[in-house]
């Protein structure tokens, strides 16, 4: 079993090999990889094999690998403030880092199947709003999940502005996924073994492209009860945020744009050397077959004309020349949560610091 790219010896390392094979492209993408541990939602006993680029199934718990998640989510071309489903949720990664790309603002729902799993999102989802401190970095857009078929879903729910399907969607569902889309928005789903992205550009009218050729393993079919009927799922209902909870998120937006002009007035401060260049030779990859675990058997990129002129190639590029660092500066030091630091630091009764804080235990 193999991999597009290699296995990195921690997140941010993983994240630096799928950006050198061009699976993550754009920085808000790869500060949403980055932000978010991926051994964070592995069951302890499987962590090692959490950095290689390879699905895991655990029972009904499954991770894609993670240049399939980089495809996703930038084929979903995420911005602040917009409307999100995620069908087939699972773990509640996925949700999670498009949160911390939708903001305060936007809407985050998953549908799952098993119960089960939706529980271990909902514990991941915890340990990842008390515990870590890139939750501090951003506006979350806390997701919500439900249980159920996402072919179930309520006829009269709201539309979105980006879906994703986490399973094979059989052709005679694709009408189905399209009409859960707003006017302009973008459904990014397995269909005919194509990890594919369709744009709706008008109330009739699409527009398709093929991604990945990817095996997924399908849809499973909706159970009908006794009666016959189906059982209708009702999605999250899209609340409006209390004063309250809108000043908590004017408030920290405000201490956070006076630590970064605080930085940006000592930097400014400061002379430094301008940075020296060298060359390197650079090899740039491209790998034509990805296997998978258990029925995401593979996934292999569909070839563009930049791929055929870039592929194998030796090509060289400019990065600074580091200095070689003091022995001081070899273990480098925690990093500094500034705005849990400035709240604290705050002239303000405690509860006040906490609600603040979210009430996060760091």
């Amino acid at each position: 079993m193999g991999g597009a790219v290699s296995a990195g010896e921690d997140n941010d390392e993983l994240i630096d090999n799928l950006k050198e094979a061009q699976y993550i492209r754009t920085e808000l993408v790869e500060q949403a990889f980055r932000a978010i541990d991926r051994a964070d939602y592995y069951l302890e006993e499987f962590k090692d094999n959490a950095y290689k680029d390879l699905a895991w199934k655990h029972g009904n718990i499954h991770l894609s690998a993670p240049c399939i998640y980089s495809e996703v989510m930038e084929a979903l071309d995420l911005q602040p403030g917009l409307s999100f489903l995620n069908l087939g949720s699972g773990t509640g990664y996925l949700s999670s880092m498009v949160g911390l790309i939708l903001g305060p603002f936007g809407v985050n729902h998953g549908v799952e199947l098993h119960s089960d799993v939706i529980e271990y999102a909902k514990q991941k989802l915890d340990f990842f709003i008390k515990t870590s401190d890139s939750f501090d970095r951003f506006e979350f857009c806390e997701p919500s999940f439900v249980t159920g078929n996402c072919l179930e879903i309520s006829p009269d729910c709201t539309q979105y502005d980006r879906v994703y399907c986490g399973a094979g969607v059989q052709k005679e569902h694709e009408d189905y996924m399209k009409n859960l889309l707003k006017v302009g928005g973008i459904l990014v789903m397995p269909l005919e073994e194509k990890l594919t992205k369709i744009t709706r550009v008008g109330p009739s009218a699409w527009e398709t492209k093929k991604i990945l050729a990817v095996s997924f393993a399908p849809l499973i079919q909706p159970n009908h009860t006794d009666s016959g009927k189906s059982r209708l799922v009702h999605l999250p209902p899209v609340a409006v945020r209390s004063l309250q909870d809108l000043a908590r998120i004017a408030i920290r937006g405000t201490i956070k744009k006076i630590i970064h002009q605080e930085a940006m007035s000592k930097a400014g401060s400061g002379l430094k050397n301008p940075a020296r260049f060298k060359r390197r030779r650079v090899r740039r990859r491209r790998m034509e077959t990805i296997v998978f675990l258990d029925k995401e058997v593979f996934a292999s990129r569909i070839s563009s004309p930049s791929d055929d002129n870039n592929n194998s190639e030796d090509m060289e590029e400019e990065r600074p020349e580091e200095e070689e660092p003091k022995p001081s500066e070899l273990k480098p030091e925690p990093p500094v949560n500034f705005l849990r630091e400035k709240v604290l630091s705050l002239p303000l009764p405690d509860p006040l610091k906490y609600y603040l804080l979210y009430y996060r235990e760091k």
